[in-house]
């Protein structure tokens, strides 16, 4: 049953990106006022999610093992890279209004936060996944455990912003998010301008597109999210505001994500089948899932001003799963198991977000997606 008592009713984050404050959000002020003001936030938050998810199968579709932009591949269509920068763009501007317009039709609640940062949970890995389709694997690309890692640095950097507000009360937003969005959103139009094929070009001597690709993540990661999160600890540390003293409690929030990637990383290295090489897509999708509902529950512990749970239940079926592998057990089930795995953790992460939503609503007395009040039974 979930701890509702102690939800906050006000957002403190910070938002000190350059391009947030010059550039988009003066967009995002002007985007908003085209909605009618009987617009629900969280519909904005949802529609944006959802552009996000049909991207990803979308490009499942056209690229199901990501060689459709390798070399004597059929590519994809450019008018679908077209659709899928405007929708990603569309869905990254959604994500940035859906807080003006709770705050212009004063209907701000912690069920709006909770909703959009759940959603932005789950999102990384369906925009991290579909962006891959630019480069691929094979020749030209990156492996497809590269990519894994890359996913990893994005989850971390995901988890690191509310690993700081559980320690520090305040969310401050990071910078490589907005960042990102854009430089994707550019990079699909550009594709369906020039082709995939541009991308086989080195970018500078012998640095090809792929190499600036990895770079930039894992750059943005290590120069910026990460330097700037420890600051704003050692900040709150400093001016002892920190709300966790102990260096258990501190890191607590951390050790489910890193379990699972102890997990999943060693699942891929100990597959008979290869697993990761078989089905990459799958593989991403699993991780990503169970990463949303350890960060979920993470953000309503921050919320609700509970302790966070070291262990995330989810880790016991994938450590299941695992020690059939290992034992050889099932030798010719691996993907099976990975496919029913798969449904298991993604029915089980909706069925938990349907509860919360639920529970918090009725809380609140509010709807999900409507600004009506509910009519009393």
């Amino acid at each position: 049953m979930l701890r509702i008592s102690g939800f906050l009713h006000e957002y403190s984050a910070v938002d000190s990106n350059p391009l947030s404050l010059y550039v988009m959000h003066p967009f995002w002020n002007t985007i908003v006022k085209i909605f009618p003001t009987w617009l629900a936030p969280n519909l904005i938050t949802f529609s944006g999610f959802l552009l996000l998810v049909f991207n990803f199968f979308l490009m499942a579709y056209f690229d199901p093992d990501f060689y459709a932009s390798a070399p004597d591949h059929q590519h994809v269509p450019n008018g679908v890279w077209v659709i899928v920068g405007l929708l990603n763009f569309i869905a990254y501007t959604l994500d940035g209004v859906d807080g003006k317009q709770a705050r212009r039709t004063n209907s701000s609640t912690p069920l709006g936060e909770l909703f959009d940062h759940g959603l932005d949970s789950w999102a990384c890995v369906y925009f991290v996944v579909t962006v891959y389709s630019t480069f691929g694997r094979g020749s030209t690309g990156v492996s497809v455990f590269v990519l894994y890692l890359l996913l990893w640095v994005v989850l971390f950097s995901f988890i690191l912003s509310h690993w700081e507000k559980y320690n520090t009360g305040i969310l401050f937003l990071p910078w490589g998010y907005d960042i990102s969005q854009v430089t994707i959103s550019i990079v699909y139009i550009v594709t369906a301008i020039v082709g995939v094929e541009a991308w086989y070009a080195p970018f500078l001597f012998n640095f090809l597109y792929r190499d600036l690709f990895t770079t930039m993540i894992i750059a943005c990661a290590l120069t910026v999210t990460l330097p700037m999160s420890l600051y704003n600890f050692y900040k709150a540390y400093k001016n002892n505001t920190l709300k966790h003293h102990s260096v258990y409690e501190i890191m607590l929030p951390l050790v489910s994500p890193v379990l699972l990637f102890v997990l999943c990383t060693t699942w891929i290295f100990v597959s008979p089948m290869d697993i990761l090489e078989v089905h990459p897509r799958l593989f991403y999708f699993m991780v990503g899932t169970a990463f949303a509902n350890i960060s979920c529950q993470l953000i309503v512990c921050q919320m609700s001003s509970t302790r966070c749970q070291p262990l995330n239940w989810m880790l016991l079926p994938i450590a299941l799963v695992l020690s059939v592998v290992v034992s050889g057990v099932a030798p010719n089930s691996e993907t099976l198991l990975l496919y029913l795995l798969t449904a298991f953790l993604t029915l089980a992460h909706i069925h938990y977000g349907v509860v919360v939503v639920s529970q918090l609503s009725r809380h609140f007395n509010i709807r999900p997606f409507s600004l009506k009040k509910p009519t009393p039974d």
